[in-house]
């Protein structure tokens, strides 16, 4: 079998545990036997962290599989997929390693699972360099069940940096196949709403800061439009530690939903906390597409595994998103083509992500 396993270059381009994430998920899908080696070359600590080793461990659970390598710091894997299981799942980072980085290996593959699943994610709700949850609950859920499947998120427990603590049940139900989705007419901004947060020792005080200084920053460029964004103190009961933030969604005609977000940490004022979440949205609207930077490569692989063609407008496309979709190629039959749209607005860097899927169809259906 060995002989056959397609070879990974962890190393590559965007060179992060997003490679390990689609690359796994992939080959949980497809039955593809994986060595992927140079695991986060690039980054100060190579390979596996604490999230990149219980998304693999859960990986490897719900499809029975076999994983060599699977220490941290590991800088290579081997990954031998057997057949994808429903039921509970748990995955643990046992730090404030991201329950929705955790979220993104394990959802396409319970997509295509015999039955039910129940995914137990505990770690950071609300961490650096990765997606908030209040974010996939209000963006990516939405725009994701487009592709034809719909999934409950429940939050028990929000997670800070450096504890985490946080968990989220997620709930699927497996599909027969994903339809492909069309996102291409971004319509105008029709509201602004969001949510600033503080949580543990920190005075709602805070969180009235942030959002007035979001709602302050948004003004100055889009006058007209109400913006409402609740300040909130997460209840202690539902929160682990200390931790602050804020996240701003504009909602448009045509139903698209681009976000712009942004964590306390000590030493940083709220108001710079606000403004950097505003700026953040206002420049994910100059752009003039249907989906904000974090979005752009979570959609990759279930444009990959949809049957038939995707398309979707965005702004520049990001590293993760190239590299979203040289893994999908590289592993599925699905064809991706960019092609900047000169045409519209010549100051706008806007582009069309194209994708003949490879139409996964669920052999357990």
């Amino acid at each position: 079998m060995d002989g056959e396993r397609v070879e990974i270059d962890g190393g590559i381009m965007e060179g992060g545990g997003q490679i390990l994430r689609v690359s796994t998920a992939l080959g949980c899908l497809l039955g593809l036997p994986l060595r992927v080696c140079r695991i986060r070359a690039g980054r100060s600590q190579p390979g596996l962290r604490p999230q990149h080793l219980s998304g693999l461990e859960m990986v490897r659970d719900l499809c029975e599989g076999k994983l060599e390598g699977g220490e941290i710091g590991s800088t290579e894997i081997t990954f031998t997929p057997g057949k994808i299981k429903g039921g509970t799942h748990i995955a643990d980072t046992k730090t404030a390693g991201s329950v929705c980085l955790l979220m993104q290996v394990a959802m396409p593959c319970v997509l295509f699972a015999a039955s039910p699943s129940e995914l137990h994610l505990k770690g950071g709700t609300n961490a650096e360099m990765a997606p908030q949850i209040d974010y996939t609950v209000m963006v990516f859920k939405p725009i994701v069940e487009k592709f034809n499947f719909t999934f409950n998120c429940d939050i028990k427990k929000r997670g800070y940096y450096p504890q985490g603590g946080g968990e989220v049940v997620v709930q699927m139900s497996p599909v027969k196949e994903l339809s492909p989705i069309n996102l291409t007419d971004r319509g105008t901004v029709t509201k602004i709403y969001g949510r600033a947060f503080v949580a543990g020792a920190l005075p709602i005080k805070l969180a009235k800061e942030m959002s007035a200084a979001a709602v302050r920053c948004i003004r100055k460029e889009i006058r007209d439009l109400y913006i409402n964004i609740q300040p909130v103190r997460e209840p202690d009961d539902q929160a682990f530690g200390t931790g602050s933030g804020i996240i701003v969604v504009a909602e448009t005609s045509t139903g698209c939903l681009l976000a712009g977000s942004s964590l306390g940490k000590r030493g940083k004022n709220a108001d710079k906390v606000g403004i950097e979440a505003a700026e953040m949205l206002l420049r994910n609207l100059k752009h003039g597409g249907t989906v904000d930077d974090s979005l752009q490569d979570q959609l990759i692989i279930f444009m990959a595994l949809a049957k038939g063609v995707s398309r979707v407008k965005s702004g520049p496309i990001t590293l993760h998103s190239q590299t979203a979709i040289h893994f999908a190629e590289q592993l599925t039959k699905a064809k991706f083509t960019v092609t900047k749209l000169e045409e519209e607005d010549p100051t706008k860097d806007t582009y069309i992500i194209e994708c003949q899927g490879m139409g996964m169809i669920n052999p357990n259906l």
